[in-house]
């Protein structure tokens, strides 16, 4: 029973090395996943940008802000955060910050998210908004400018 035990716990002890070995590549994923596709949403606002002020204008209800400033300042949030989130600049500031912008998306197109035509966005945002989570809470990871400095300044410290 003790050698069962030992094997297993062997085991058990192997796979976690190995999943800590990916895990940088994983939190990268994340990273870039969730980039691409703020960004995406912003590329796509300055390619129809008639369309993206109408959309402001008359769809989208976001608060504080007339239309055409909030269009100008989302499209320029979507266009410059996920280049942050996905180099791991200022990594938890940036996701915490791309991750409020998510959320008041939802809070500005509630209207049609929270109806049930609108239930597979919701569910786009909530996961877009977990992963952002997961780099706030767990940093950057490894695969970071936020890394790369820590340890640049380190050993300049030395």
């Amino acid at each position: 029973m003790n050698a069962m035990m030992e094997k297993t716990s062997a085991a058990y002890l192997a796979l976690a090395r190995f999943l800590d070995r990916l895990s940088p590549l994983f939190d990268l994923a994340i990273r870039l996943y969730v980039a691409s596709v703020f960004l995406r949403s912003g590329l796509g606002k300055l390619h129809n940008w008639d369309s993206t002020l109408m959309l402001f204008r008359y769809e989208y209800d976001v608060p504080l802000l007339p239309p055409d400033v909030a269009a100008w300042t989302g499209t320029a949030t979507e266009l410059s955060l996920p280049l942050l989130v996905a180099l791991g600049v200022a990594g938890r500031a940036s996701a915490l910050a791309l991750f409020l912008f998510n959320g008041m998306a939802v809070y500005s197109y509630q209207s049609v998210l929270l109806s049930p035509a609108g239930a597979a966005g919701l569910q786009q945002h909530i996961l877009w908004g977990s992963l952002l989570l997961v780099t706030l809470f767990h940093g950057p990871g490894k695969l970071s400018v936020d890394h790369l400095l820590c340890r640049w300044l380190g050993k300049k410290g030395s």
